[in-house]
């Protein structure tokens, strides 16, 4: 098995809770790529994750964290920004993220930072989020998909936060489909498509994607769970039932465990093979909305299989 190269921001969640009768703020450490490479990991994948961190005490801990998780980081640029904070509000489990810290201690890499010959060594190349709304990222993350060879995996992950308007909104979808254009898999939530094409089913947003040139489209819905659409045919899957607590990380454990089936497995054949793919992907986010934390929350390949079977 060969390992995944996953580009994108690291930083910090401040997840609102309440004790005492007092709202409080939980430190958490997140960024849908990074959860998408811990996630990975934690099921028996290899990961190198390619980004920039802060080199103050925050960016310490993330940099300790992937390492105690197993996540290669080689990759990683320590620049003197101050870490992200994402503040995390909730209605019921689903999470609200509102962004602070200028310039993004996340978007610092750009494309002379990257070590191509990693990129084309890998069996498959991630990136996606919100660091392509800026740039130098946005210029190494082309320079990485533009490298033949790993499978290319992209999840647009729009935060409407972070678009203000109609025009960026514009400006997200025509960048996400210049990726979308050329990827292996893109996997996207029924929240992302409706930010992108203007309210869209999970079903007319999977259309559109693959008529681009995608070979194949996940889209989650949460407790309905993901529409998996490829060559041969579409389908919808049932997420599992569960008691959800916190989703923060639940879409990224999705692609993480994508990520690693993947490595282990290769491109999928068929919608068959897709669908063992993506049922696997949901079981673990399960798991994920039964716990508070986002990349904390992220499962063992032991942990599914005891809860839900091998």
């Amino acid at each position: 098995m060969g390992y995944a190269v996953v580009l994108g921001e690291a930083l910090i969640d401040l997840q609102e809770a309440e004790r005492d009768g007092e709202v409080i703020y939980r430190q958490a450490i997140g960024g849908a790529p990074l959860n998408v490479a811990v996630g990975a990991t934690r099921l028996g994948g290899q990961v190198q994750y390619v980004g920039s961190l802060s080199d103050d005490v925050l960016g310490n801990r993330i940099s300790v964290f992937l390492t105690e998780n197993g996540v290669g980081t080689a990759g990683v640029k320590r620049v003197a920004v101050p870490t992200t904070l994402a503040v995390t509000t909730f209605v019921g489990a689903e999470p609200t993220f509102t962004f602070y810290g200028e310039p993004p201690s996340y978007s610092v890499l750009g494309p002379n930072d990257l070590d191509t010959a990693t990129v084309a060594g890998a069996d498959v190349v991630y990136t996606g989020s919100i660091c392509l709304l800026r740039e130098p990222f946005r210029a190494a993350a082309r320079a990485a998909w533009a490298v033949p060879g790993p499978l290319r995996v992209f999840d647009p992950n729009a935060r409407p936060t972070l678009l203000p308007d109609g025009a960026a909104v514009t400006h997200l979808r025509e960048l996400s489909e210049e990726f979308f254009a050329t990827a292996d898999l893109v996997k996207l939530s029924a929240a992302d498509a409706e930010v992108l094409y203007d309210g869209a089913s999970p079903e007319k947003a999977a259309e559109r994607i693959r008529d681009l040139g995608a070979k194949a489209v996940v889209v989650t819905a949460g407790s309905k769970g993901a529409y998996v659409s490829a060559a041969d045919g579409a389908t919808m899957l049932a997420a599992p039932k569960v008691d959800a607590v916190d989703a923060t990380g639940a879409g990224d454990s999705v692609m993480g465990a994508l990520v690693r089936r993947l490595l282990a497995d290769g491109l999928p054949a068929d919608l068959q093979g897709w669908e063992r793919s993506v049922q696997f992907a949901l079981n673990v986010a399960g798991l994920v909305c039964e716990r508070r934390g986002g990349a904390v929350a992220m499962p063992t390949n032991e942990e599914v299989i005891a809860r839900w079977g091998a």
